[in-house]
């Protein structure tokens, strides 16, 4: 008996200490093995907060549940340094990362959960990291191809397809939203305390035209619908206390159009909690900002696009966080361009970002450097005195995606 009333004690301390405004995140003193400061018998997930300015990686479901992979991040992963980890639980084949979700179930769709992941969330918010659940919505596989009835058709009534062969989810019907938003919860009930929903948008790559839909399809109705997505979406969510994030194309804050996936920045901006840009140079059509090559030039590409975010947030800006570029497409990408990337988000007084790279490797050195900098200490780099960019081009139909 007094051994389980000390467990009682101990453990609602540990709760009470983590619900704290001021200090809500845990620092466990034996950082030799990660198992060590993990709870193997958790009753309810914990909530460490969202840090003043979010710095952090994605990693695939694959890293996130091999130790020997993600080990590489420990030594950085901390309130202070490292402290957001998204984690992807649903990718555009359509598999899903985390047990228990019944939908997934019945619609006889592939569930491999990663292994241990209460766990890994528990380890990670002992050391104060706040964690994301990205969710890949419309794009989906082996929802599409599985129930048809619920698929972008052809115009014959066969699932249409991408030029890769993958297959879409039609935004406009709402067994899709609920179906998704299944997923959101579950998530939220093992511990993440952020749910990301990406490809928040209608087909781009292929023969779109062909693309038929449940609803009158047009660039208004586009919106609208996503609009509506995410407003079901905390809705839903509200319970949970988990703010929603979305990513969307980089080019979508520069341009005044839906570039032909329904995506409008500001529109989706207002009913979300933040939103992040893909800003990868590497996709940017040659001459968009007036630059030869804008992978070549990752400060300026950043800083403009974050520029034109700004202008259209206002006092919103709080919500803008940044995908980075970390991997090289057609250039090589190492510490000086990732590091370029972060001081122009600094430059324009944004200090939150995320960084991408599918094989997870990510550049620790700059890691390490820019999440010592804080709009209190930082001073704007020689970048900013000599930049000169010309107003942008439009080339959204040239737009690279990173499917």
């Amino acid at each position: 008996m007094k051994i389980k009333l000390l467990f009682i004690l101990l453990f609602s301390t540990l709760n009470l200490s983590c619900s704290s405004e001021t200090k809500n995140y845990i620092e466990k003193k034996d950082s030799n093995s990660q198992n060590s400061s993990i709870q193997k018998n958790v009753e309810f997930p914990f909530k460490v907060g969202k840090p003043d300015y979010v710095r952090g990686i994605h990693l695939t479901s694959w890293v996130a549940g091999t130790i020997n992979l993600r080990n590489r991040f420990e030594p950085i992963l901390s309130r202070d340094k490292l402290n957001t980890i998204v984690i992807a639980i649903k990718e555009y084949q359509g598999e899903i990362y985390i047990p228990n979700v019944d939908l997934a179930k019945k619609y006889g769709l592939p569930i491999r959960p990663i292994p241990n992941i209460e766990k890994y969330l528990f380890h990670l918010k002992s050391k104060g990291v706040y964690t994301i659940a990205r969710i890949v919505v419309f794009k989906d596989s082996a929802l599409a191809k599985n129930h048809p009835e619920l698929a972008v058709k052809n115009p014959d009534g066969t699932v249409w397809q991408d030029y890769r062969g993958n297959s879409w989810t039609d935004p406009y019907n709402k067994k899709v939203w609920e179906y998704n938003l299944e997923i959101a919860k579950k998530a939220a009930e093992l511990g993440f305390e952020e749910i990301q929903f990406d490809y928040i948008r209608f087909p781009s790559d292929g023969n779109t035209k062909l693309c038929r839909y449940s609803q009158v399809h047009n660039s208004t109705n586009a919106t609208t619908v996503l609009i509506n997505f995410l407003s079901y979406a905390k809705d839903e969510l509200k319970k949970y206390n988990v703010p929603i994030s979305i990513d969307v194309f980089g080019l979508t804050p520069s341009v005044e159009h839906d570039m032909g996936i329904g995506q409008r920045f500001l529109k989706l901006a207002q009913v979300c909690d933040f939103i992040s840009p893909m800003m990868y140079p590497s996709h940017y059509a040659k001459g968009e900002y007036g630059l030869s090559d804008p992978n070549k030039f990752p400060y300026k590409t950043i800083y403009r696009g974050i520029s034109d975010a700004k202008k259209l947030l206002k006092e919103d800006s709080y919500k803008l966080r940044p995908y980075l570029q970390d991997f090289s497409l057609g250039y090589k990408y190492g510490y000086e361009e990732v590091k370029a990337q972060i001081l122009a988000c600094y430059d324009n007084g944004i200090f939150d970002w995320l960084l991408w790279d599918p094989k997870c490797k990510y550049n620790i050195e700059v890691i390490t450097e820019m999440v010592n900098f804080t709009p209190k200490n930082y001073i704007p780099s020689d970048f900013k005195s000599k930049i000169e960019i010309e107003k942008p081009k439009s080339s959204s139909n040239t737009f690279v995606t990173n499917e």
